[in-house]
């Protein structure tokens, strides 16, 4: 077995190297340059993605390759980054003056050591290794969703962009949203018209419409939540507002306009007329269509006994907007034991668990490779990474050299 520091030598490189969304040129290049010199095939697609492949040495035409995915950019701008080790040697860290970048170039380099381990032990018997390096993953995923899914043969993913090693993590949460609109037939002068019963204040039904909707964890598992939704915003009389707003900002300048902007908002909104329209925003995140469905279901029958109550008076309606699909359970849970027999074998705790979040596995889940058949992807943690996205951002030395053992070890047990 090579020397676990090769890991290590590669990340610092890498993370030396600025690569904000859509500007990771040379982080692509630095990486282009080692498949070379390794003798490693890699080519850059269409989108600019670095794609890599490693033929099969077995003849086992059955087998597919195992293929690998990280992201090649981070939170952070194009400023110098000046690397620096913690007092007791065990953190890689910055100056403090900006992200690290270890999400994800910890997934990175544990990916392209091993493919460069593979090119060095071409007496190892196995199916092939592909992987993916995408761009724009913290932003609008548009590496990911450029990739050509039908020239992967693969159909077992290792995502590895996990914050925390041994996380093994088989489903994810989609993202969808929710809009409630809400209008009364009646408006009219808070004063003058207040007493009459049939105008209702939009601002006034919201709230007691919210207050019948669910809301926080609706379903978990073993601890996991695996389906919630909640409340982001509620608006009401905002258009005078804003036209406020807009105004002072154009009189004034936007330095005048203060943070909670919210807050700010209030008292340039009028309070003498009654609110004929209000609106609510909600996030619905789920790894179970079934449950999503359900919650869906349980939001439409309140807002349906809504307007049953005030009909010809008031009434609200929902949209629903997905963001991003689920990535659910695979009922194929072979790698799961693959990465238990792995686990052993170095003698590393895992976790396999859901995760309440978005990430590149997502898109994996809802498509298909070469033969049609649907990608069965899991978020893999190879590292420890500490105050991520922050300038405070710090990584275990120990763990990525673990982690890498660990992706090394899943691939020889995969490949038995």
């Amino acid at each position: 077995m090579e020397n676990n520091e090769d890991v290590i030598s590669i990340f610092e490189t890498l993370v030396k190297i600025p690569s904000p969304s859509l500007n990771e040129h040379n982080v692509a290049k630095q990486i282009m340059e080692y498949t070379y010199l390794n003798g490693i095939n890699a080519y850059l697609d269409d989108y600019q993605n670095v794609i890599v492949k490693i033929p099969p040495t077995s003849n086992n035409p059955s087998k597919a390759p195992l293929c690998l995915s990280a992201h090649m950019d981070v939170v952070g701008d194009n400023s110098e980054i000046k690397l620096c080790y913690s007092d007791d040697k065990k953190y890689i860290k910055t100056d403090g003056s900006r992200t690290l970048g270890a999400d994800d170039k910890a997934g990175i380099s544990a990916a392209l050591n091993l493919a460069i381990y593979l090119s060095k032990n071409k007496n190892i018997s196995h199916s092939g290794l592909e992987i993916v390096f995408t761009r724009d993953e913290e932003t609008n995923m548009t590496g990911i969703n450029n990739v050509k899914f039908d020239s992967l043969e693969a159909q077992d993913v290792l995502v590895l962009d996990s914050d925390s090693l041994g996380n093994f993590e088989i489903a994810g949460a989609g993202y969808t949203k929710i809009d409630i609109e809400l209008k009364t037939a009646l408006g009219g002068h808070s004063g003058n018209d207040i007493a009459d019963k049939k105008r209702y204040n939009a601002a006034k039904l919201i709230a007691k419409l919210v207050d019948k909707l669910p809301n926080g964890v609706y379903k978990s598992e073993n601890g996991f939540t695996i389906t919630s939704c909640n409340l982001g915003s509620i608006v009401a009389g905002a258009d005078i507002g804003l036209e406020r707003l807009i105004e002072k900002a154009k009189n004034e300048g936007f330095e005048s306009i203060k943070k909670p902007y919210s807050k700010f908002l209030m008292p340039l909104n009028t309070d003498n007329v009654i609110n004929t329209s209000a609106y609510a925003h909600y996030s619905l995140r789920s790894s179970n269509k079934k449950y999503e469905a359900e919650l869906l279901n349980k939001f439409q029958k309140e807002i349906d006994k809504f307007n049953k109550k005030y009909k010809d008076l008031a009434s609200a309606q929902m949209e629903v907007k997905i963001h991003m699909l689920p990535f659910e359970k695979s009922q194929n849970q072979a790698m799961a034991q693959i990465a238990k027999n792995a686990a052993k074998n170095i003698n590393l705790d895992i976790k396999i668990q859901s995760f309440h979040a978005g990430a590149e596995t997502h898109i994996y889940a809802n498509k298909t490779n070469k033969f049609n058949k649907k990608f069965r992807p899991i978020l893999l943690g190879v590292a420890n990474i500490f105050s991520m996205h922050s300038p405070n951002e710090k990584m275990e030395t120990e763990s990525l050299r673990r982690g890498y053992e660990f992706v090394r070890e899943i691939f020889l047990e995969y490949n038995k």
